[in-house]
């Protein structure tokens, strides 16, 4: 049956949360439980992606969440969870706190999570004290950040930010399985004609602030908890389509084979050579390569692989990749293929904002004793598509070996209870810039 928009259960403005107390450990606690059956769509690992069943049960554990900490939860035309908790005047503009909800397949448990908890822990924190604003807190939990289960990533956060283009929205896009994005929204009660209503007006956004696992090892290497994201790297995906010829692997002769295989090898090896060439803010990488026939005694007549560059700027991430296209049309041909390259993903470098990083810079330093550790993130958030929408900060947490996309992803509890010190004090510091801002 299809998964309605959740009608989530509502608590009078003075009524206290319920349950243990507001904290860093809580987060990371409720992280843990919604790794697992029936939060994940495979049992033994988590995957839960975008409006699957995971997703829809996710969802509805949250919208509890949100309620038990005074806000009042919705999900929007796009998937995404939204949960507001007033100011103290009525229809005042937001300051949204948020991360993505969904995962890469045999994900770890904290990537985008994490930032969701937090939020949902610094509204509680504010809500069992009294305390309003005038501005509203609102919680976000974006459906699809990974791009795991349709070909385009930050989907649902691009939709409130107004960003979409219109091939996004393409009514063919489907996903490995051939369910088309309409259909999958049917399925959650959701209509994709009304999927662009997601966007928010500029006036009714102050600001977004998303609170993220690091995904490196810079902040472990640095023995600090927290870290202040300055800037979040540009990013180009790229789709390549090689095709040669199949044969029989026992009758076609070395020199007279077009081996898609062979030249795709040869593609990525040149891939690996020039993103390491950069310097070190530049990465490339091939992450997904399909081999067809995909048969033992067949020579590979088509391969299909992506290609992710990365860098802090865009000169440096534009050289990359038209480096990158030289380098594979000379070997398609010299190996008699033929290459498609086509363009996925364009993500500009995103600077965040600087009044936001000073503040964070701040309640960073209040919270940890230290100096703010400033730093770039490689990895592209829903930050970069909200952007467009309105100011944005990145608070970073240390991951253990900096792994992520992974199992062995992990937190320490007391970096969390960090993070949510710095959190509250920088929404106490948010409101005091805004009333002087004010006056």
């Amino acid at each position: 049956m299809p998964h309605s928009p959740l009608a989530t259960p509502t608590r009078s403005p003075g009524a206290r949360p319920s349950g243990d107390r507001p904290s860093g450990a809580r987060a990371v606690s409720r992280c843990d439980l919604l790794g697992e059956v029936p939060y994940s769509d495979v049992p033994g690992q988590l995957f839960r992606p975008y409006l699957g069943g995971g997703h829809a049960a996710t969802l509805d554990r949250i919208a509890a969440w949100m309620a038990e900490a005074g806000m009042r939860a919705r999900i929007d035309p796009a998937g995404n969870i939204v949960g507001r908790y007033e100011g103290s005047m009525p229809d005042a503009p937001a300051l949204l706190l948020g991360s993505h909800v969904d995962s890469v397949r045999d994900a770890g448990r904290y990537d985008g999570m994490l930032g969701v908890m937090l939020g949902i822990e610094t509204v509680a924190h504010f809500a069992e004290r009294g305390r309003r604003f005038p501005f509203a807190l609102e919680v976000i939990g974006f459906g699809d950040e990974e791009g795991s289960r349709f070909p385009v990533s930050m989907l649902c956060s691009r939709a409130v930010a107004g960003a979409l283009a219109g091939q996004d929205m393409a009514q063919d896009m489907v996903d490995a399985q051939g369910t088309s994005l309409a259909d999958a929204l049917g399925g959650f009660g959701l209509d994709l004609a009304r999927f662009s209503q997601a966007a928010r007006r500029r006036a009714d956004v102050l600001a977004y602030v998303e609170a993220h696992i690091e995904q490196g090892p810079v902040l472990e290497a640095a023995d600090r908890p927290l870290g202040v994201v300055s800037a979040i790297a540009a990013q180009y995906r790229f789709q390549a389509d090689v095709t040669g010829v199949a044969g029989h692997a026992g009758t076609m002769a070395m020199d007279l084979r077009r081996d898609a295989l062979a030249a795709a090898a040869e593609m990525v090896l040149a891939i690996e050579r020039i993103g390491g060439g950069g310097p070190p803010d530049l990465v490339a990488t091939v992450g997904r390569l399909a081999v067809g026939p995909g048969v033992p005694n067949v020579v590979p007549g088509t391969v299909g692989f992506t290609i992710d560059v990365r860098a802090g700027t865009h000169a440096v991430r534009d050289g990359a990749a038209r480096a990158i296209r030289a380098a594979l049309s000379e070997i398609a041909a010299r190996r008699q293929v033929t290459l498609d390259l086509a363009q996925q993903q364009d993500l500009p470098a995103t600077p965040c904002d600087p009044a936001l990083t000073g503040l964070l810079e701040e309640a960073v330093r209040q919270a940890t004793g230290h100096a703010p550790h400033v730093l770039v993130s490689g990895a592209g958030h829903d930050a970069m598509a909200m952007a467009r929408l309105a100011p944005v900060g990145m608070l970073f947490l240390r991951c253990a070996g900096g792994i992520s996309h992974n199992p062995a992803e992990a937190v320490d509890e007391a970096d969390a209870d960090c993070a949510l010190r710095a959190l509250t004090d920088f929404v106490a510091r948010f409101a005091e810039a805004h009333q002087a801002g004010r006056r």
